[in-house]
């Protein structure tokens, strides 16, 4: 079991990652001060169904407890999931002094994360991510719901007081949650570890069945590299924008399709390839993204957005993205494997990237 302290300018907190980590949950609850009150659990409900023991094992009997379950996956981040969880925490009587707890994947973190930061203001909130998505969801205090028009677009940062990340969630996921949740591994590599990319093309060739040691220490290094991301720049006014690598133009794939049809790693992944291929076009990188793209076909991930979507839709929506100002599109490019940069582009070059990686099919350059 391993311990990754999270230090921001307004707090400190464990990520605690490790198979049988939820004994630990006690304890920091325990060590929470003021004296915690009263505990929302707010759950995916597959999650529950199929963990509800597990998860009951880790959680302090004696202090009265709730149990909101949401949707799973994105229909937990609507408005109308979050009005009856707010209403539900009313009815239970919670207060400043009551905790929430996050179980599940981003989805039902998000949700839960952005209950707790508006509930009376502002209430304490735990992470108890159940997938490899998660990862990077759970940590870092970025919580929000999904507007029809643009993913996320109504949230709040709101640090928790703990991640507890048992890595005993992972082993019933189904693969395309675990491709989904790895996409995120691989940004993590390709924005601050060319070595580590490296290792991983050379000695990964499925997702199968990935091996717990080298998922483990994965998990490890992409939350270590969040965390030293968001210790410089926890409100993203900076550097943390950096994490978004791939996610401007998947995003818009993701909403495009409607929130679960294609997942957000799925989305991301054809989002990471076009910035990879904007990088080599402008910022000159010098990167095989031939061997990248034969390499994600082969871990199941497609390179190329929907066939059916047309790029002034995903235009429309990448200019809904957060880190676009006055109507110029702003994307995380790389100048470097590991050496990212923040470069508003022209929407001809957006244009001829998306045509490019359409027509490319399996042979993109």
């Amino acid at each position: 079991m391993k311990t990754i302290t999270i230090q921001t300018d307004h707090s400190v907190y464990p990520v605690v990652l490790g198979e049988d980590a939820i004994e630990k949950l006690d304890d920091i609850v325990n060590q929470l001060t003021p004296v915690v009150t009263s505990i929302l659990l707010i759950a995916d409900e597959t999650v529950y169904k199929l963990h509800k023991n597990y998860i009951a094992s880790g959680l302090p009997e004696r202090i009265k407890r709730s149990t909101f379950l949401t949707p799973a996956g994105e229909k937990a981040k609507s408005f109308e999931v979050y009005q009856n969880a707010i209403g539900f925490a009313l009815e239970e009587g919670l207060d400043r002094h009551s905790l929430v707890i996050a179980c599940g994947g981003g989805a039902t973190g998000d949700l839960a994360g952005f209950v707790a930061a508006t509930f009376m203001r502002g209430i304490r909130l735990i992470q108890l991510p159940t997938t490899i998505l998660a990862h990077d969801s759970a940590v870092g205090g970025k919580v929000a719901i999904n507007h029809p028009l643009g993913k996320n677009m109504v949230g709040s940062f709101h640090q928790p007081a703990a991640v507890i990340y048992d890595m005993n969630f992972l082993h019933s996921l189904p693969i395309r949650e675990s491709r989904s949740g790895f996409a995120e591994v691989i940004k993590h590599a390709i924005i601050a570890d060319p070595k580590w990319l490296d290792e991983m093309m050379a000695d990964l060739d499925s997702l199968e069945s990935l091996d717990n040691e080298l998922l483990e220490n994965s998990l490890k290094k992409g939350i270590e590299i969040k965390a030293a991301i968001v210790e410089k720049d926890e409100k993203e006014l900076g550097i943390r924008a950096y994490l978004n690598f791939g996610h401007t133009y998947g995003h818009a794939i993701e909403t495009w399709a409607g929130y679960g049809k294609w997942s957000h790693g799925e989305s991301i992944m054809a989002g990471m390839v076009y910035s990879l291929y904007l990088s080599k076009k402008l910022k000159n990188l010098e990167f095989d993204l031939l061997r990248f793209v034969r390499w994600i076909n082969k871990l199941g991930y497609t390179a190329q957005p929907p066939a059916e979507s047309q790029f002034d839709e995903l235009l429309q929506l990448m200019l809904k993205d957060k880190k676009t100002v006055g109507k110029e599109v702003r994307f995380v490019l790389l100048e470097k494997i590991g050496k990212p940069v923040i470069q508003k582009i022209d929407t001809k070059e957006l244009a001829a990237a998306d045509k490019m990686i359409r027509s490319a099919k399996g042979e993109i350059k």
